[in-house]
């Protein structure tokens, strides 16, 4: 056997890197269906946590705003994979206590983004931030409907994964 294959099994048997503690302020917390924790009984994030996954960006439309925005942040699939999160529901809740609920199908199907800029700024808590679930809404005319919008959320704090 040589060195490359020995040393490729070798890191292949190990074990993947744990969940590493939050170092700010906790602004995401994940529970229920995850099996990376980093407290007693979730996943919680910082947004430097956040920042370290790969940034996506997409600009579109939006029922609540006049004109396109440039959404950045991980993919929710990404986020929830740093957690080992899955289930077929993801409870959102926001600051302002509005829930919604996502198909977990919705990850893997749709490029979700858990937004932290807007327009290359930090989202602000007063007014959608400091995360927004958000779809690429002009990315396929089925996601320009009322069911889609409905499971975005803004100010998100908890996914809850059922």
């Amino acid at each position: 056997m040589n060195v490359f294959r020995l040393l490729m099994m070798m890191l292949l048997s190990l074990p993947a890197a744990a969940l590493e503690p939050a170092s700010g302020k906790i602004i995401l917390t994940i529970n229920g269906k995850v099996g990376e924790k980093n407290t007693a009984t979730a996943a919680v994030f910082d947004l430097a946590m956040l920042e370290k996954l790969p940034q996506q960006s997409f600009s579109t439309k939006t029922p609540w705003d006049a004109l396109p925005i440039k959404f950045t942040g991980p993919l929710l699939r990404d986020v929830l994979r740093a957690a080992k999160a899955s289930g077929q529901q993801i409870k959102a809740v926001a600051l302002n206590d509005y829930k919604t609920e996502i198909p977990f199908d919705d990850v893997n199907q749709f490029n979700m983004l858990l937004a932290h800029k807007m327009n290359g700024q930090a989202i602000p808590a007063r007014t959608k931030g400091p995360l927004f679930i958000v779809y690429p809404y002009d990315s396929k005319p089925e996601l320009q409907t009322k069911p889609y919008y409905e499971r975005s959320a803004w100010q998100v704090k908890t996914l809850s994964i059922e």
